[in-house]
Order: structure tokens, then C-alpha cells, then sequence
């Protein structure tokens, strides 16, 4: 069956969630303006460290961007920390986190407002009364893995993030095994699992009634450096 944002959206109402493969994600982005993600991948080169793991892990890198959503735009907001309180991430939640900025080219690029549309119609549609803004958030993660050191796509474990709805759209995978994504319940009971192992395969998730967590990445070859990328978007009720 060809996905469409209807079929997504009825597969979400039905399980909390929904893996949708890269071609029908391409032809959804493709459809509000997604072009030249070669160079948007390729930002994810130019990553910080994140220095806020809390178990001392430096195997992460990412920038942060929000944004507001409306049925007239999307707006980039000013620079700001992200923060979660310790119920949603017990391990690095609690604090302000300032996390280097996205680039204005990457906050401005088409495939990155392609992604934002797609999300906006996705989540009105699932809205009983859609609101009149979204808070929205990014972050361009890289987990790196080398020899004898995996990398932790989810560290706090199995968690919300504390939003309304999340994407989860991968960006690339170099020389690294497992990352498998697995989707429970809010008595934590296994609802699906599945890796995103495709450029632009992705996962939307309803936060308030499932968890999602991904195990660690190992490299493939321990004689050379692996990492996985993956753009994380999050919508939340303003």
C-alpha cells in the first residue's frame, strides 16, 4: 500500500506509533519541498560534543534549534537551552542544556522546512482541535561508536521526551552494527521494534502514550571510527 500522511496518521491513532520506510518518506517530503539533502546531510560533519552526559560519555554530538509552527509558517525562535525535567530524562535532565546552535543554512534549508511541514500536517491532522502554534524542537544528533566503546543513541533507556509528538528520521549509518528502536507502552509492555537502517527511514511516535528507546551501536570494523546520525524533531502544545 502507497503511505500517505492519512495512512500514517490512522497507523498512529491505532499502536502510538509509526515506522515508515524511505521511500514513502521521500515521496511525503518530496511533496512539500525536500531537495538537495546530500548537503544537508552533510552537516552533521559539523557537530559539537555534547559535554552534558551525565555518565560521563563523550560518544555524542548534536546542535539545537526551536522553532514556532503555524498554518502561516514556520519561524525560527531565538537560541535557547533545551530542558527536561528528571522524569522524563533521569540521566541528563534537570538543567538548562546550551547546546551550539544549528547553522542558519541548516535552519533555513529546504529538506530540514520539508521535514517541519510534513510534521506540522502530520500532527494537526492527529490533533482533535489543532493548536494555533507549535513549539517546536530539533536536534542533529551523531552517536559515535569505535573499537571496545559502543555508542548510546538513548542513555537515559527507555523514555518520553516530555512533548506531544516525535520524529525520529535518520540521516546516515557508517560502519556500525544494531541501533534497533523498540516502542512500549505506558506499562512499559513491547508494542514493535524495528531499525532505522536507510537513509530517511523514520519513526513517529505519540509521546504521550508509548516509550521508545535504541540499544547501543557497536562498530562494525573496531579498526575504524563508525557513527550513526539521525535529526530528531519534537512538537509540543505552545
Amino acid at each position: 500500500m502507497r503511505e500517505t500522511t492519512g495512512s500514517i496518521a490512522a497507523t498512529i491513532r491505532s499502536t502510538g506509533f509509526a515506522f515508515v520506510r524511505a521511500p514513502a518518506m521521500r515521496r511525503l517530503l518530496e511533496a512539500a519541498g525536500l531537495a538537495d539533502w546530500e548537503r544537508f546531510a552533510a552537516s552533521w560533519d559539523d557537530l559539537g560534543m555534547d559535554t552534558y552526559m551525565a555518565d560521563g560519555g563523550r560518544y555524542r554530538r548534536r546542535r539545537f534549534a526551536a522553532f514556532r509552527a503555524t498554518a502561516e509558517g514556520i519561524v525560527r525562535k531565538p537560541h535557547q537551552p533545551h530542558y527536561q525535567s528528571r522524569d522524563y530524562n533521569p540521566l541528563n535532565g534537570g538543567i538548562e542544556r546550551w547546546f551550539e546552535p544549528v547553522t542558519e543554512a541548516v535552519g533555513a534549508h529546504p529538506a530540514l522546512i520539508a521535514v517541519l511541514a510534513t510534521c506540522r500536517g502530520l500532527f494537526d491532522r492527529l490533533e482533535a482541535a489543532p493548536p494555533p502554534a507549535w513549539h517546536v524542537e530539533i536536534h542533529q544528533f551523531r552517536i559515535e561508536a569505535r573499537a571496545g566503546a559502543a555508542g548510546q543513541p538513548t542513555p537515559e533507556g527507555m523514555h518520553r521526551d516530555g512533548v506531544d509528538w516525535v520524529l525520529v528520521l535518520l540521516v546516515g549509518r557508517v560502519n556500525i552494527a544494531s541501533g534497533e528502536t523498540s516502542i512500549h507502552d505506558l506499562a512499559r509492555r513491547p508494542l514493535g521494534s524495528f531499525t532505522l537502517t536507510d537513509p530517511l527511514d523514520a519513526a513517529f511516535t505519540d509521546d504521550n502514550r508509548v516509550y521508545h528507546g535504541v540499544t547501543p551501536v557497536t562498530a562494525l570494523d573496531p579498526r575504524r571510527p563508525g557513527h550513526r546520525d539521525v535529526l530528531v524533531v519534537t512538537f509540543r502544545r505552545e
